[in-house]
């Protein structure tokens, strides 16, 4: 199946590249250094017209760290959205068969909600922090819904949770959460630093997905000839607290220092997990890759392409 990856190059499209092709699937990575600017909609009508691809995933976005999204709040919403508007009007105009699949973040859940639950999305506000983003990933659904109605072009649509691991961005002030953990405590064991501090009290639970286990639940899109346009949870309705987290990237790093839970942050929310019930009406037998081993692969990775004039900055698991 020839399939085009916008946002190729970034952390979950490269990944998911890659796998596509093994899977014997035709996968090509585009983004605007291979001049597939989303804002552009005559260069999108011009490369899918030309490339002629039966399943569109759209990884593309303006994103940052939570500090950089709201500082730069109408930069993020006017820039997702006129991707999000140009890429489906595009596909209306050039070819309604071609399937599209969306990850939305699963920071666009209402900003007070413990237990993410599907029919609940759109049931409050997002946190404040990831305001402009949270609803441009909102937005992406409407015009799926619509995109639909009008022209019969069919979408996939997954939410998606914190996500971590191999391929993820050596800079904290990009990566994000778990990854950014495991780039500073490198860090910290191999300055022989011997206190490494966390932001809260570590007693918040948060639901990490790592990279493979989004990648292969994403790929089966391929395989839905009639869509997903219900948005669906890749849900494993358990999380782990950030302080387990800690300490379990420590044992994998091998770092003996004291893990410091600087408790003049506040903590947010006591719980953040993803409700799976839906996830497994559709993915009945799949099973992720254990939290622990998860960790010890994404710390492998790090120690091989970290080095010493790498940044890095403090992030907070929101």
């Amino acid at each position: 199946m020839k399939i085009v990856v916008a946002g190729g190059y970034g952390f979950v499209g490269a990944n998911l590249v890659k796998l596509l092709g093994k899977k014997g699937h035709k996968a090509i990575a585009l983004s605007r250094r291979d001049g597939f600017d989303l804002t552009n909609i005559d260069l999108v009508v011009e490369f899918l017209a030309k490339h002629r691809p039966q399943v569109i995933y759209n990884c593309a976005a303006h994103v940052g760290s939570v500090h950089y999204v709201m500082k730069n709040a109408g930069q993020v919403l006017s820039d997702n959205l006129r991707m999000a508007v140009n890429l489906y009007r595009a596909v209306a105009t050039t070819d309604p068969s071609i399937r599209v699949v969306n990850p939305l973040s699963n920071c666009s859940y209402p900003g007070d909600a413990n237990i993410h639950y599907e029919p609940d999305w759109l049931k409050g506000e997002p946190h404040h922090s990831v305001y402009a983003y949270a609803h441009s990933k909102r937005s992406i659904y409407i015009l799926a819904r619509c995109h639909a109605e009008q022209f019969g072009v069919r979408s996939v649509n997954f939410l998606v949770p914190n996500t971590f691991g191999v391929g993820d961005h050596v800079d904290t002030n990009r990566t994000h959460a778990l990854s950014g953990m495991i780039c500073r405590m490198i860090a910290a064991e191999r300055a022989g630093e011997t206190r490494f501090e966390v932001w809260g009290s570590g007693r918040p639970v948060r639901e990490w997905a790592f990279i493979d286990d989004i990648t292969e639940i994403m790929s089966k899109a391929v395989e839905m000839n009639d869509g997903l346009l219900d948005p669906v949870n890749i849900a494993q309705n358990s999380g782990v607290s950030i302080r387990e987290s800690a300490y379990a990237i420590a044992a994998a790093i091998g770092y003996r220092g004291e893990i410091w839970f600087n408790t003049n942050y506040e903590d947010g929310a006591p719980i953040k997990v993803l409700d799976d019930r839906r996830f497994r009406s559709i993915f009945p037998d799949y099973r992720f890759i254990d939290h622990s081993e998860a960790i010890r692969r994404t710390v492998t990775y790090y120690r091989e392409v970290l080095s010493a004039s790498t940044p890095m900055g403090m992030q907070r698991v929101t």
